[in-house]
């Protein structure tokens, strides 16, 4: 695969190391990061200044981790010519969105790929979607993994409380296996979504709850160590997913 990378934070330079150090799933043809400094190092026939350009660099698939703002903007343009992973999986959050990606990857015959992320037992989830009745995902974080702007309370505190659809909208950097959660169950506006804040931890907590018609029950429970908004291990499970993308053909593929 010829892979372009968007961001070049904790993840986009992790992937970028992986890649480049087994091209087994191919090779990076472009990067573009907002703050161009930080691609000091990277060798400049790889850096993509504007965006609007990606297309020319001919990739197979496009890796978003730099914000729900990309795929706003350029998601569509992407999939007109390439298999696109967007990490920050709020954006989706938009059904009008949602449903242009969609259709475009239709029309083009290529994929837009639901990354499983800090989400465990996505497998499971899905091959019971039909049959969910109900479902609650919830994220215990320490304040300082809550991203600028959210509130760092001095005690434990449940932040919020609601459909998957609110938090996304409310904590946009924060709640992307939320939606990846909604996306494979019963929708962003069932699923139910738990947001709480404890300064008393520094690592990060993620737990299911799905519940079936049938009486069937799935608990999944995660703890990982923090690295900023994100756990440890999101890294590896974007780069898994990387390897997952290549000859998929459907317009919205689970990885």
């Amino acid at each position: 695969m010829r892979i372009g990378l968007i961001g070049f934070g904790f993840i986009g330079a992790e992937l970028y190391r992986r890649i480049a150090a087994d091209p087994g799933p191919g090779q990076v043809v472009f990067i573009h990061n907002r703050t161009p400094s930080r691609l000091a190092a990277i060798p400049p026939e790889l850096v993509l200044d504007d965006l609007a350009e990606a297309a020319d660099c001919t990739p197979d698939l496009i890796v978003e981790a730099a914000g729900p703002d990309v795929t706003r903007q350029h998601g569509a343009a992407f999939l007109a010519v390439a298999d696109y992973l967007p990490l920050s999986l709020t954006a989706l959050a938009d059904d009008a969105l949602y449903d242009r990606l969609r259709d475009t990857a239709a029309q083009s015959g290529r994929s837009l790929l639901i990354a499983h992320g800090a989400l465990v037992g996505l497998d499971s989830l899905i091959e019971w979607r039909e049959m969910w009745d109900d479902v609650t995902i919830t994220f215990r974080k320490p304040p300082a993994s809550l991203g600028q702007g959210a509130p760092h309370p001095e005690r434990r505190s449940l932040l919020f409380d609601g459909s998957v659809r609110d938090a996304a909208v409310r904590y946009p950097n924060n709640v992307n296996a939320m939606v990846a959660c909604a996306l494979a169950t019963i929708g962003l506006d069932r699923c139910r979504a738990r947001l709480i804040a404890d300064p008393a931890i520094h690592h990060l907590e993620l737990a299911v709850e799905a519940r079936g018609r049938d009486g069937s029950q799935l608990s999944i429970q995660r703890r990982q160590p923090a690295v900023g908004v994100s756990g440890s291990e999101m890294a590896a499970a974007a780069y898994r997913s990387v390897l997952r993308a290549g000859g998929l053909s459907r317009p919205v593929e689970f990885l």
